[in-house]
């Protein structure tokens, strides 16, 4: 360990070394350490251990039904109320026809994530799902956040189970992880206190997961909350993890400083460090030890951070996603989509195996390795 600068993590590397899971201290430690090499060997250890160096993607489209919303999330640019004009709606037939006009071929994903609308019945979200299916038989629809599926229970008067049933039945394949921002009581009450409570929200993918529906988790960081409350974030999904083995990926949000009420009223206008980043995502693949993937989202990050991010822990970097609203609403500054090629030279220019995936983690062509020359992967 001639490498290892902080002594303090030595017990950390054998535990990694050995494939064994870290105590909350441990996990702590990896985000106070200034031995940033040992905590990027750490991560690329444990990433390595899993996949080598293969890095995945799936070709998607992200579509945002409505921007109506109620609940007023301090952190959200997003929302509108249904009366601005900034804001739309749209039925299940102009869903069907927004995924035909950008629809390109190869696509194996849809990303839907929406507000909660006020006045939409309970109908709406199956019918949708359903014609999708009818439309794109092909297409593994990816939706509703477990805060979604709690408001569909409260409008549909039926528990959260028979919503996953039903929304199943339709043709959902898979959910996504929004919604869970920081478990922590502390910060939920500040950033998102009308929204579903940590507790329901891990009830709600526990019962994705015995349907055997696969789903994914966030955290939104860079914001008010502190240190340990990421790790104690990290640690309830990693119990989680390890009741039903559901989880696809981990994946870490950056907050957005632009357009909305939380950045305001901290006076807050920059944005998450680089390496605020690379450690919350080195951290999340080391401790997260039950989680197949971490996921540096390039939306938030950018692609130049999410080429870095692969030798600290990152495994999957999304998609090609064709339009996002969300992110880029409070702030992003990276591109609306890439395409497929772009994300395969970004994934070769970094020296790792570019892998297309679909909704499911099904491996469906891998590309060639081409080394660290750029004009190699051209």
């Amino acid at each position: 360990m001639k490498w290892l600068r902080d002594q303090l993590l030595a017990p950390i590397v054998e535990k990694v070394d050995a494939g064994e899971r870290l105590s909350f201290d441990e996990g702590l430690r990896l985000y106070h350490t200034r031995d940033l090499n040992a905590l990027m060997r750490l991560a690329n250890t444990r990433r390595e251990q899993l996949h080598g160096d293969k890095t995945y993607f799936v070709h998607s489209m992200r579509l945002e039904f409505t921007n109506i919303c109620y609940v007023g999330c301090t952190f959200c640019a997003f929302a509108a109320h249904k009366n601005e004009e900034r804001a739309w709606d749209y039925s299940p037939e102009q869903v069907v026809e927004q995924v035909r006009r950008r629809y390109l071929p190869g696509i194996t994903e849809l990303h839907m994530s929406s507000g909660h609308h006020p006045n939409h019945k309970w109908e709406y979200y199956p019918a949708m799902v359903r014609q999708l299916r009818e439309s794109f038989p092909d297409l593994q629809v990816k939706a509703f956040t477990a805060a979604e599926i709690e408001h569909l229970s409260k409008i549909g008067k039926r528990p959260t189970l028979d919503i996953l049933r039903e929304l199943q039945a339709a043709g959902l394949a898979a959910m996504p992880g929004g919604g869970a921002e920081i478990f922590a009581d502390r910060v939920r009450l500040q950033v998102a206190k009308n929204k579903v409570k940590a507790d329901k929200w891990l009830q709600i993918h526990r019962e994705a997961h015995t349907l055997g529906m696969r789903t994914n988790a966030t955290m939104l960081y860079g914001h008010i909350e502190t240190l340990e409350e990421r790790l104690d974030h990290m640690h309830r999904l990693r119990d989680l993890q390890s009741e039903t083995g559901g989880f696809h990926a981990f994946i870490p949000l950056a907050f957005q400083p632009l357009g909305n009420t939380l950045a305001q009223n901290l006076g807050k206008t920059d944005f998450t460090t680089g390496l605020d980043d690379l450690r919350n995502l080195a951290v999340a693949r080391i401790y997260l030890d039950n989680f197949p993937h971490i996921k540096g989202y390039w939306v938030m990050i950018g692609s130049e951070l999410t080429q870095v991010s692969l030798d600290w822990g990152v495994s999957d970097i999304d998609g090609t996603i064709q339009e996002e609203h969300i992110a880029h609403a409070a702030g992003a500054t990276s591109p609306m989509a890439l395409s497929q090629a772009g994300m395969v030279r970004m994934i070769q220019h970094a020296g790792r195996t570019p892998v297309l995936r679909d909704a499911y983690y099904n491996e469906l062509e891998v590309f060639p390795k081409v080394g660290l020359n750029p004009e190699a992967a051209d």
